[in-house]
């Protein structure tokens, strides 16, 4: 059982790292499995494993509380991963990840309105501020900066996917009972699952696919989004949002662009620029300044 001086920071790290990697888990995944099928089967099959935990942990809950987790899964993989999905048909994934980037704010948001709810200082404005121009700098360090054709509608779904994220995160930090984080996950993974195979039924995915056309490596990369991706880090996640303030939680929008901007040095050979050194610097003064305040503020409460 991890300690209180090491949960936190380890639930990080999933986050951080593991969330970090599946941009190139996804990208390999993708090169055989459509979108939808691919979110939705990762999602159900993760939902599944971690409600069978539950259930013989004797951690389940009461109707009340899986309807809203089904609530908090439709908003956080039907309304973010399935929009997300659908907008990148045609949006590139640079500028995707800016616009995605944005949740921390809406957080932010969410909770100085909400009768209840976190109001964060101005300082903790500022250090989200230099996160998101971070990772703007990162992005445009890469050549995707530029919307170019890109349709308001499109620019206006992945702002919506990015609330959508924000309102079930804030939601899930109220909703989720003490102690039974893995139950909740899986009750919001299975339910947004079945809603995005749904989609991809609708949509004609599932009349296109072949599955003996998809590739080893292709396999790997599924069981990497659904065993760490979608178990280990959405779990490390919703049991953040029950510890630490859901802005700081939400920071992993920041951090995953360089993460796999690492991955892409490493894996793919790519090259920084001055402009992506730059960036990936100013989200770590952005992380580090937020994680002092809140270190900083302890005391004082």
């Amino acid at each position: 059982m991890w300690t209180s001086n090491l949960a936190v920071p380890a639930a990080f790290a999933a986050t951080y790292l593991v969330w970090g990697g599946t941009y190139l888990a996804v990208t390999v995944a993708l090169d055989s499995i459509p979108p939808f099928l691919l979110m939705g089967s990762r999602s159900i099959a993760g939902g599944g494993l971690l409600l069978v935990a539950a259930w013989s942990a004797n951690r389940t809950f009461d109707g009340r509380t899986a309807a809203r987790a089904a609530a908090c899964g439709l908003l956080l993989f039907v309304g973010c991963h399935g929009t997300l999905a659908y907008a990148q048909q045609r949006v590139p994934s640079g500028l995707a990840a800016v616009l995605l980037a944005t949740i921390p704010f809406w957080i932010a948001l969410i909770g100085a309105v909400l009768p209840g709810g976190h109001r964060p200082e101005w300082r903790q404005f500022v250090m989200l501020g230099l996160g998101l121009t971070g990772v703007a700098l990162i992005v445009m360090g890469e050549g995707k900066g530029a919307a170019g054709a890109i349709g308001t509608m499109d620019l206006g779904l992945l702002l919506a996917s990015a609330l959508s994220w924000a309102v079930g995160s804030v939601l899930t930090e109220r909703w989720s009972p003490p102690d039974r984080e893995i139950a909740f996950s899986g009750h919001a993974l299975l339910s947004g699952g079945l809603v995005l195979v749904a989609m991809s039924i609708g949509f004609g995915e599932l009349g296109r696919f072949d599955i003996s056309q998809v590739s080893g490596i292709g396999v790997g990369a599924w069981l990497y989004l659904t065993l760490a991706g979608t178990i280990l880090a959405f779990v490390s996640y919703i049991w953040l949002l029950k510890r630490v303030p859901a802005p700081l939680a939400a920071t992993y929008t920041f951090v995953n662009p360089v993460i796999a901007l690492l991955l892409g040095w490493m894996v793919l050979g790519e090259t920084f620029g001055v402009a992506m050194m730059i960036g990936a610097l100013l989200v770590v003064v952005s992380i580090g300044g937020l994680l002092y305040s809140r270190a900083a503020a302890k005391p004082a409460r």
